[in-house]
């Protein structure tokens, strides 16, 4: 009984171990993750500073505190 529950625990450490030897990014996974990052900020920033959107954005500001409480 003791050899069987040892042997279990032994295998239960030993998946644990494993398991965490592949967890998170490495350096590489995170500068890509970094440079999409930044390229979506840098397109979203285009986006809402173009004018259509930036008037639109204005108004509903506007429409919002213009509003009774």
């Amino acid at each position: 009984m003791y050899q069987v529950v040892r042997a279990r625990l032994r295998a239960l450490v030993c998946r644990m171990r494993a398991a965490r030897k592949d967890t998170g990014m490495v350096t590489s996974e995170y500068a890509m993750g970094i440079v999409a990052a930044v390229a979506f900020a840098v397109v979203l920033y285009k986006v809402v500073t173009s004018g259509p959107v930036a008037a639109a954005l204005t108004k509903i500001v506007e429409q919002a505190l213009d509003g009774r409480m």
